[in-house]
């Protein structure tokens, strides 16, 4: 482990978090749409075939019909949402981090990491859970034609309407099943690749852009392996009629390995890991520009 001469600021890393969550939702909302449209799409009838064959084909339909802004769909959403989420995504790792470190120049082991990005997965659910259920609600609404919200207020608006705050919050438990074992991976892969790809005697902070850019998008693979069974759970069980799942993620996940088998918990795994590598790189790449920035700008904050 090299030292660290900057010590943690768990409020940088709120800004450069929010900075690295632009640069995601740029480089991955198009396959995000993908994945979301592959997941929850119908089951075809007898005789008839998939709405969409596989990741390519659900590309190549939506470009067709809706031309590039039809893969940017529902993106306002993410952006207002996922800016402050990896804000506070990457300020819980920092603050994880910190609450490790007897001193300012501790190194951190790599289980403290984890713990320290499982800490980072809790913060983020109180924002992610309603979010992600609004964006999900929305982005099969325009696959499947039927238009029951006019936008993401509208939706929020209805839900409360319908079922007050849980109805927003439906989804939860699932979303923390999700983000807190895979944020322990996310930050630890990543960190872990740091190291590995620093050369003997340099700092974390000389090292290249590809290898920034190859230690992000790794790093978000690592998250979506862990991440994408609770992932499909989470999408089926928030865009499900209310009372078709009365005993939550246990019914849904009876019912899809019923129905279509352990490796429908996989379902849209291309599409995640497609997204995972370009999404996650941009990710750490701004993260880490935004933090140099911020420690030229500000050194002893």
């Amino acid at each position: 482990m090299s030292k660290q001469p900057q010590p943690i600021s768990p409020l940088k890393n709120f800004f450069a978090g929010g900075f690295g969550g632009v640069c995601l939702v740029f480089a991955g909302h198009p396959l995000d749409t993908i994945k979301v449209r592959l997941q929850t799409q119908p089951k075809p009838k007898p005789g008839e075939s998939l709405l969409y064959a596989g990741t390519l084909d659900c590309f190549k339909k939506t470009l067709a019909k809706e031309g590039v802004k039809g893969l940017y769909k529902g993106m306002a959403a993410p952006i207002i949402g996922v800016t402050p989420m990896f804000a506070v995504c990457f300020f819980g790792f920092g603050l994880g981090k910190k609450l490790q470190q007897r001193s300012p120049d501790d190194i951190l082991s790599y289980p403290q990491l984890f713990a320290a990005g499982m800490l980072s997965g809790v913060f983020t659910t109180a924002i992610m859970a309603p979010g992600e259920r609004i964006k999900c609600l929305l982005q099969i609404q325009a696959s499947t034609g039927e238009v029951k919200y006019a936008g993401p207020m509208d939706c929020v608006k209805q839900l409360y309407r319908e079922s007050g705050i849980r109805g927003i919050y439906k989804g939860t438990a699932l979303t923390l099943m999700r983000d807190v074992p895979a944020s322990g991976m996310y930050f630890m892969s990543y960190e872990w690749l740091k190291n590995l790809l620093t050369p003997a005697g340099k700092s974390h902070n000389e090292l290249s852009i590809p290898s920034v850019l190859f230690a992000g998008g790794v790093a978000g693979i690592c998250n979506w392996a862990v991440a994408i069974p609770p992932d499909v759970l989470k999408s089926r069980f928030q865009t499900a009629p209310e009372g078709k799942y009365p005993n939550g993620f246990r019914d849904v996940l009876r019912e899809l390995i019923r129905e279509e088998g352990v490796a429908s918990l996989y379902k849209g795994f291309n599409a995640v890991m497609l997204r995972a590598f370009p999404a996650n790189a941009a990710c750490f790449l701004g993260f880490e520009m935004a933090m140099k920035f911020l420690n030229w700008l500000a050194p002893d904050l």
